[in-house]
């Protein structure tokens, strides 16, 4: 959920990218008062979400320094990685020579496909085909991904994986390594295709250490909910809880946070993105924004003093834009630190890697991470 576009939006065809502000305006505002109360409303002007007098919470917002706007990219960042060489792009399809290594590693015996498409839309296009012939559906966007889609009841949910994970190691590589191949399997019959919970990501292990890594092994404990797993391809985890909605990451964030110990819980809601974002649809982001902000409280009832809770994003997804594709935007943060500081302006942080140094410091584990900590400016009352 990004909150404005970045100087640099032009060069990825996202000028006018806000994914909140134009999801407030197109939909006569949106009604966050848990999220207002934290400072969402302090950070830019959004259409019903007023500025709090005194925010719960320390409020910014946070330019991308790495090159892409995948998520892959946009979470290693957030861990103190920064993206110098963006990961290759295939605006055209994937060439003639990395299908053919496509069917002779994953034993396919043909492919349908192979362009820039969105996911929904190809799936209506293709899916009788690919009913008929049981042949992958195979395309990209303008992000750097390889997505495979498959009806569960012809290509099974296991032999889809073992097709990713085969284009993950032995297709995609080298000068053709993408950020991420993803499956993406569907159901129903003809005119009613519709997408299941079950999408997988396959990543690229991080190319250099993460604040996972660091906190790992520093005896810190570290857990994932959602994707996260997967974006990070289970490198410096220590739980890994793959939940598939919003709902179901809700509920293992409070579950989480309610049990014993201290350690890092590393969260991503993909429903924003994957639901509406993709799909152009501004009143279903702003109806998952307001059911995250009914839940909120929830969440803010297991932070104890001393603790931190950050919210912010990997990217936008304006669903305004013609485009169906990620766009490259600032993103909001929220610090919420009770006994600590409150309604501090944190800025417009250079880097997300802030977020990664900031968690660095707050455990005392040295690094040498990308980024600013602010955690002096939240823990100062």
């Amino acid at each position: 959920m990004g909150c404005g576009e970045l100087p640099d939006a032009s060069l990825y065809g996202d000028s006018g990218s806000n994914t909140l502000v134009n999801t407030a305006r197109v939909t006569g505002g949106l009604r966050l008062p848990a999220l207002a109360r934290l400072g969402l409303g302090n950070i830019v002007p959004i259409e019903g979400v007023h500025p709090a007098a005194r925010p719960a919470a320390n409020f910014g917002r946070m330019a991308q320094r790495s090159k892409g706007k995948d998520s892959t990219t946009g979470h290693w960042e957030i861990a103190g990685l920064i993206v110098e060489k963006a990961f290759p792009t295939f605006p055209s399809g994937f060439p003639g020579g990395l299908m053919d290594r496509f069917l002779s590693a994953t034993g396919c015996r043909g492919f349908l496909g192979n362009r820039t498409a969105s996911g929904t839309a190809i799936m209506r296009e293709l899916g009788d085909e690919h009913l008929k012939t049981g042949f992958p559906i195979v395309y990209t966007s303008a992000d750097s991904v390889f997505q495979i889609a498959a009806h569960e009841e012809v290509i099974p949910l296991a032999r889809l994986y073992d097709i990713c994970a085969k284009t993950r190691t032995e297709v995609c590589t080298g000068e053709f390594g993408v950020g991420r191949v993803i499956a993406r399997p569907f159901n129903g019959a003809s005119g009613r295709f519709a997408r299941t919970t079950n999408r997988r990501d396959f990543s690229l292990p991080p190319r250099g250490k993460t604040l996972l890594d660091v906190l790992l092994e520093a005896g810190v404990r570290t857990v994932s909910i959602g994707k996260v797993d997967d974006l990070f391809d289970g490198r410096g985890l220590g739980d890994m809880h793959h939940s598939k909605t919003n709902e179901e990451g809700i509920a293992e964030i409070m579950r989480a946070a309610s049990g014993e110990g201290q350690g890092l819980f590393f969260a991503n809601l993909g429903d924003f993105d994957t639901l509406y974002g993709h799909r152009n649809d501004p009143r279903g982001f702003a109806g998952a924004l307001e059911r995250f902000d009914a839940a909120l409280p929830g969440i803010l009832a297991t932070i104890d003093e001393g603790d931190l809770l950050i919210i912010t994003a990997d990217h936008g997804n304006d669903p305004v834009s013609p485009s169906t594709d990620h766009s490259r935007e600032y993103v909001p943060l929220l610090c919420y630190a009770p006994g600590g500081a409150s309604g501090v302006h944190l800025g417009t942080r250079e880097t997300f890697a802030d977020v990664g140094k900031t968690v660095a410091e707050y455990f005392g584990v040295p690094n040498t991470l990308a980024g600013t900590s602010f955690l002096p400016a939240v823990r100062a009352a």
